[in-house]
């Protein structure tokens, strides 16, 4: 065994082997095929020492070859395929086998379904970045990609949907009350009553209420959920304190559990949504069939008004006086720049180059700046603030919001 559970035994070879009764796929299928030239350009070895612990599926079933796994994943995601539909193609298909190396045609596929799904889930950081490498090698030595194109990466950030259960006050009230019980109970802390039984009930009275349109009643229910909620938080916190062990264990439970009970319908600025994922926001789009979205952002952007991207409008110097807001829309070469004047009007629309983009904010008067929060603004908001001693303090990093649809 080899790197940690990587048996180079099991993996198959080029043999050169003839079949009596069988041709060689690398004699029946074209060779000139896009897959047959990224097979051989791919370093399956690096792949097979990498990715061979996850694909052993330990003793008593016999062990999964690294390749044919590694190939189904690049072709699943390749063309965009599901687990079924990739199998069944691989059954089809003379390249799909000969990517995963296969030397004969075969009538059967060696592997479950489900065997795909549960070496993703085995799969850590580190053999995910070693695909991402050998990816990016591959594209360096096909020519697609020159390897001066890898010093600088711009990523933009973005939302994906959230699968958490429908918010509402009634039902974070409850769940943070009982995730709190269950901590103290854990952590031997010892409360005067847990109001499992009536919090319950006070749940259920309250959803039907609401659902029968009795709000009157349905408030009164959800003003006991509070009050259950308050006085766990103040047990908890008595029986805590000047214990700073486990004032550690409790703070984040405790201040999530504080901020569902005092956040009220309406109300501005950050809220929880879910306990397990107090990350999510609530997100509108514009989207007539869903006005808002359950959302996470997939890499860190800060909470602030959305600056809208892009409009139509005239084009005037950058050292126009009116001008009050500015939005810049970042890119890899080249920015655009929208500039708003104390009405709304867009006064401005310019396009620039990554180096110009300093020179031409250096003639603008004190104003705001907007762009969209990601990894690449972040660098990009520190070389403006030095570029003018007017624009020092002014540059905010805004939520994508409007221009994600």
């Amino acid at each position: 065994m080899i790197g940690g559970g990587f048996d180079a035994a099991r993996e198959r070879r080029e043999s050169g082997e003839q079949d009596l009764f069988r041709s060689r796929l690398d004699q029946v299928i074209n060779m000139d095929h896009t897959l047959v030239k990224l097979a051989r350009t791919i370093d399956w070895g690096c792949l097979e020492e990498k990715f061979g612990a996850v694909y052993a599926d330990g003793s008593g079933r016999p062990p999964l070859r690294t390749r044919l796994m590694a190939g189904l994943a690049i072709l699943k995601h390749t063309y965009n395929l599901s687990d079924e539909v990739v199998c069944e193609q691989w059954i089809e298909n003379p390249y799909y086998q000969y990517f995963c190396g296969e030397e004969f045609f075969q009538h059967r596929l060696p592997l479950d379904r489900s065997s795909m799904t549960n070496c993703r889930n085995r799969m850590g950081e580190e053999r995910l970045q070693a695909l991402l490498q050998e990816s990016l090698a591959v594209a360096t030595r096909t020519g697609a990609m020159k390897p001066s194109e890898l010093s600088r990466v711009i990523v933009d950030t973005t939302v994906q949907p959230k699968h958490i259960t429908f918010p509402t006050d009634a039902k974070l009230m409850n769940r943070a009350r009982e995730k709190l019980v269950q901590l103290a109970k854990k952590l031997g802390v010892e409360l005067r009553q847990s109001y499992t039984r009536v919090g319950k009930f006070a749940l259920i009275q309250h959803q039907r209420y609401a659902h029968a349109k009795q709000f009157k009643r349905a408030n009164r229910a959800l003003r006991t959920l509070k009050t259950y909620l308050g006085r766990v938080i103040r047990d908890i916190a008595r029986k805590i304190d000047g214990d700073h062990g486990l004032e550690g264990s409790f703070a984040h439970l405790l201040s999530l559990s504080r901020q569902v009970r005092q956040q009220e319908r309406g109300q501005r600025g950050a809220k929880v949504y879910s306990l397990h994922a107090p990350e999510v926001e609530c997100i509108g789009k514009g989207k007539a069939h869903k006005p808002y979205e359950l959302m996470a952002w997939t890499t860190p952007a800060l909470r602030g008004n959305v600056l809208p991207r892009g409009a139509a409008a005239g084009a005037q110097a950058i050292s126009n006086t009116n001008i009050i807001t500015i939005g810049i829309d970042l890119g890899k070469n080249t920015f655009h720049v929208v500039g708003l004047d104390a009405t709304g009007a867009i006064t401005l629309r310019k396009k620039r180059s990554r180096n110009q983009l300093d020179q031409s904010l250096s003639n603008v008067p004190r104003c705001l700046i907007g762009m969209e929060a990601c990894a690449g603004a972040h660098h990009q908001a520190r070389e403006i603030r030095p570029s003018s001693t007017a624009l020092a303090g002014t540059v905010r990093q805004t939520i994508p919001q409007g221009s994600q649809e």
